[in-house]
């Protein structure tokens, strides 16, 4: 297909946007084909490519808290490459459309930085579905019950209030993506984690509860270096690229068994077993796949627990009136949620 195909295919003619009106703006879920936009977004990613006639565009994907989409800006490429940096909150008038093999997409027709009272934080970050304070304070009470005094004193190294690690944990994401993508979300997600973990240690025998639950809380570490801290355009380090949040994670936690003295190197080798093997398989990214009954309960938990949250994610952008979503790599399928939105 050739671009001059694609571009007629997705740059319908625009007409006059509507004049910006924050207070009812329309969501990234709201939106329908041939609606006018103008709204702020916050641009996560940003890249200028080329066409075979040599011209050039800027695509990008923008979000507000209900979910991502990609806007492309055939003119004035070099004042919206300019403008749109990740991280910054730009205001866009343009036009929403599906197209059946594209997708969803805005065709920008005006971009620039947004001023102050065009948007509001709260509506361009997502954020947990409970307080910060509720998601600490069950966090508290998992380690609460860890029997073990050396287990303890690990936990107390890495999540102590005063722990520079648990300062980042508490805020740092889960994901760039697809579960958890938002601050506070590796809190959220390994407070989960370990939630199930828990229940079901006590279903199956042979498992060691608090060595399971330890992995559980520090198997997902190394996200804490692995991701930046904007939380408006969500991005691995130089750190997490070059490196791998598993790695990562399983320095930090060797590093604080090191500086506990007469640490079992037996039951080191457990919870770091748990944070090498947690993603299962070597061509997800595991070192080594799960060798023991705790690891192979965190794995299926962690397992569990990102496709969940991939299911929240997809529902929250769902279109009012919408039973089904498109097909989405995070579950590598599309979700249904008829049942739900009956009820």
């Amino acid at each position: 297909m050739s671009d001059q195909v694609i571009i007629e295919a997705l740059q319908a003619p625009l007409e006059e946007a509507p004049s910006p009106d924050p207070a009812g703006r329309a969501f990234v879920r709201e939106l329908a084909e041939g609606q006018d936009v103008a709204a702020a977004f916050a641009v996560r990613e940003r890249e200028r490519r080329s066409r075979r006639s040599g011209d050039d565009f800027v695509r990008l994907v923008v979000a507000d808290r209900t979910g991502t989409v990609e806007a492309v800006a055939w003119e004035e490429v070099d004042d919206c490459f300019d403008c749109t940096a990740p991280g910054t909150v730009v205001f866009i008038e343009g036009r929403f459309s599906i197209h059946p093999q594209y997708g969803a997409k805005i065709t920008v027709r005006t971009i620039r930085p947004a001023g102050d009272g065009e948007y509001s934080h709260d509506e361009l970050a997502e954020g947990p579905p409970v307080s910060v304070e509720r998601l600490e304070g069950d966090l508290r009470e998992l380690i609460a019950t860890i029997q073990h005094p050396q287990l303890r004193a690990l936990l107390a190294r890495l999540f102590g209030a005063e722990s520079k690690i648990f300062k980042r944990f508490r805020v740092a994401p889960a994901a760039k993506y697809y579960h958890q993508a938002y601050p506070h979300g590796l809190l959220d997600h390994s407070v989960s984690v370990a939630q199930a973990v828990s229940a079901a240690a006590s279903a199956f025998g042979g498992i060691d509860r608090d060595v399971a639950i330890t992995g559980a809380l520090v198997h997902d570490i190394g996200k804490t270096q692995a991701y930046n801290d904007d939380p408006l355009a969500i991005d691995l380090t130089d750190a997490g690229r070059l490196q791998g949040e598993i790695p990562l994670g399983y320095y930090l936690v060797r590093r604080a068994i090191e500086s506990i003295d007469g640490f079992d190197p037996e039951l080191a080798q457990a919870v770091l077993h748990i944070v090498l093997s947690h993603h299962g398989k070597l061509e997800n990214g595991s070192p080594v796949v799960p060798a023991t009954r705790e690891a192979t309960l965190v794995h299926a938990m962690d397992n569990l627990g990102g496709t969940l949250g991939s299911f929240d994610r997809i529902e929250r952008q769902l279109p009012d009136g919408e039973a089904w979503s498109r097909f989405d790599r995070g579950i590598d399928s599309a979700a249904y949620f008829g049942a739900r939105r009956a009820a």
